[in-house]
């Protein structure tokens, strides 16, 4: 979950971010502002810029903001061309009307069934990144023999360290599965398995925004960069502790 998402729970900042977001010319105006000091959710840019010195100038990212993404300060250098994947109609036009042409903002519900159009964006694929806070494993196990030089994917750290992940659904919403919308994803232990089976190994993880990054040298344990979900127990009052107790009574499949 983005952090903007995440601060629109409270509710005098989801006040002011409501008059803007109902006026299109004042949402795309403020978006046009934040892109003067790029931003992704935790450490995501200075991780990026570590593991990317040397790969294909393509990234492919589905689940992002307009403005909050993993892939956002490649987006801005001319010689890195991007695809971007959402179903959130809005979200897609304001990302067109932001970005240059070789940044293509597409607006698509994602299953598995209608994947095509993605494997044929680029001969070559730098970055492959992955939240769409659902089928996120069933995703990146159907993509990840596009053999991107980096993937990046969202883990589900309320799932703990057990190899598991929520049932494949193509019509996933986390908030109908569960109120507060913590069963979702995969845990890290499950897409680290599945990158392994690959020749991916863990490279790096952010500090508490749950993104794993896979390369063909890395080396790490998912024990050596997992940690909880930062915002998850600021908003909600629920210890990570305790998180797990929410969701265990649902379906999960071990992989």
């Amino acid at each position: 979950m983005r952090m903007l998402e995440a601060l629109d729970r409270v509710p005098a900042v989801r006040a002011m971010r409501l008059s803007v977001r109902r006026s299109q010319t004042l949402r795309r105006a403020y978006f046009r502002m934040r892109l003067l000091r790029s931003k992704s959710e935790s450490d995501e840019i200075p991780i990026v810029s570590r593991l990317t010195r040397n790969v294909p100038r393509t990234f492919i990212e589905f689940g992002f903001h307009p403005v909050e993404f993993n892939c956002v300060e490649l987006a801005k250098r001319r010689d890195w061309r991007g695809l971007l994947i959402d179903g959130n109609e809005e979200q897609v036009g304001d990302a067109r009307s932001l970005w240059p042409d070789r940044i293509e903002a597409v607006h698509s519900f994602l299953t598995l069934d209608n994947l095509d159009f993605i494997r044929k964006q680029f001969p070559e694929l730098g970055i492959l990144s992955i939240d769409v806070d659902g089928n996120d494993y069933w995703f990146l196990k159907a993509l990840i023999d596009l053999s991107p030089s980096l993937i990046i994917v969202e883990y589900n750290s309320t799932l703990g360290f057990e190899p598991i992940t929520v049932p494949y659904d193509p019509s996933f919403a986390r908030h109908d599965k569960h109120k507060l919308g913590w069963y979702h994803g995969a845990s890290l232990t499950a897409l680290a398995k599945l990158c392994a089976e690959h020749g991916y190994g863990l490279a790096a993880g952010t500090d508490g925004s749950c993104n794993a990054f896979f390369t063909k040298n890395g080396d790490l344990r998912p024990e050596d960069v997992w940690k909880p979900k930062q915002l998850r127990a600021l908003l909600s009052g629920v210890p990570h502790e305790q998180q797990w107790d929410h969701i265990k009574h649902l379906p999960f499949v071990t992989v």
